[in-house]
């Protein structure tokens, strides 16, 4: 057997015994810590394979699994590759072609791709989402405020290519950026659509010429990427408060944000579905709702999540989402902002929250919704809807 059927039998078992729900990266991981015959080319080229595979969603699902991931490896690539020209020369030979030309190529639509056309949102253009796909995101790192010098030196002091797009860095996915920078402390890896998500606060004079800290909650902190940035943006001038439903996640976030320079005025755990966790008189003038999603906008990242999704999954998501932003609006004071914000493309997490939210409670205005297009740049898709109470 060749090394290149090698490489195609391992990703057969890679795929086979992939379970739906756990991250497939760490599914990459196991395997090849459970069998140390694989060299670190090996490692990679197979692993691309797997990523090859989903990334074609349900397309080429009426051929063998063979000739489906040599599909998408065409696809996916741009360059002549060893494999493909051993195992499908007259592919690889075409391989440099315009994308366009090899989706006529294999025969393929938008539609084999990504299932759930008509449960997109009114703004996300289908074309440029289903394609988007083909095209691994890039990774993306936001410089924190006085920093920009000394990680921009820190990077061409290691050769690492960088592009840089106002405090915005642009990298290669293979970067190890925490062998370089002092993450968190200098810079945070995060999504330049995820860096945008809190723009609108620049409309909003009052939040930035305020002389006492500004009550904030994180009510669905996570990692805290969204608690660095507030921090950042309004220049350590808040007095922050975070909750999650997890534990763990919560213990991981003091971590990271004692990293970035920040205090915490109080961490508490809470499942926002059933209960804010919160006493009914307490208010905050700003709260950020990163809603738990179906995180259909970050699928590019993770494809196997676009093979696998079940479409009841959003009405499960939309019920959540709807009960969390019910128990947490009562906390936001008169004339406070309220940030709704997901990772996803569908118009029931989206545009019909804000439709939810502006029926159950009248006296929020809507300021702004917009999606944040990834699917055009290599990045997420983010949503944003920001409402004023009063």
């Amino acid at each position: 057997m060749s090394r290149f059927h090698s490489y195609i039998a391992s990703a057969f078992k890679l795929i086979d015994t992939y379970l739906p729900g756990k991250p497939l990266s760490l599914h990459i991981r196991s395997f090849f810590a459970a069998d140390k015959k694989f060299g670190s080319r090996d490692r990679r080229t197979i692993s691309s394979l797997c990523y090859y595979y989903f990334r074609t969603g349900h397309a080429f699902d009426d051929v063998s699994k063979a000739e489906k991931i040599l599909n998408g490896l065409f696809l996916c690539e741009h360059t002549s590759n060893d494999l493909l020209r051993f195992l499908s020369p007259h592919l690889d030979e075409k391989i440099n072609l315009p994308l366009a030309d090899k989706i006529a190529i294999t025969g393929i639509s938008k539609e084999d791709i990504f299932l759930l056309k008509d449960e997109l949102g009114e703004a996300v253009e289908f074309e440029s989402y289903a394609w988007s796909f083909l095209q691994q995101p890039q990774l993306y790192l936001r410089i924190r405020p006085g920093r920009k010098k000394q990680v921009t030196d820190q990077l061409n002091e290691s050769s690492i290519s960088f592009e840089l797009i106002n405090d915005a860095l642009v990298l290669a996915n293979n970067v190890a950026v925490d062998k370089i920078l002092k993450l968190n402390k200098d810079a945070v890896v995060q999504d330049v659509n995820s860096q945008k998500v809190l723009d609108y606060l620049e409309k909003l004079p009052a939040y930035f010429s305020a002389t006492q800290k500004i009550k904030a909650w994180d009510c669905c902190a996570a990692s805290g990427g969204k608690s660095i940035l507030l921090f950042d943006k309004l220049k350590g001038n808040i007095q922050l408060t975070v909750s999650d439903i997890r534990e763990n996640i919560l213990a991981n976030l003091s971590k990271r944000l004692q990293q970035a320079g920040i205090n915490i005025n109080r961490s508490f755990i809470t499942d926002l579905s059933v209960s804010s966790g919160l006493a009914a008189t307490e208010k905050f003038s700003l709260i950020i709702c990163d809603a738990p999603c179906t995180g259909s906008g970050t699928w590019g990242r993770s494809p196997e999540q676009l093979y696998f999704f079940d479409k009841k999954m959003i009405g499960q998501y939309t019920h959540r989402q709807h009960q969390i932003a019910l128990n947490v609006i009562p906390h936001l004071e008169e004339k406070g902002i309220f940030f709704y914000i997901t990772c996803s493309v569908f118009k029931k997490e989206n545009e019909g929250m804000v439709a939810f939210l502006q029926e159950k409670i009248p006296q929020l205005q809507l300021l702004e919704m917009k999606y944040l297009e990834g699917y055009r740049n290599l990045a997420d898709t983010m949503f944003v809807a920001v409402f004023q109470l009063g």
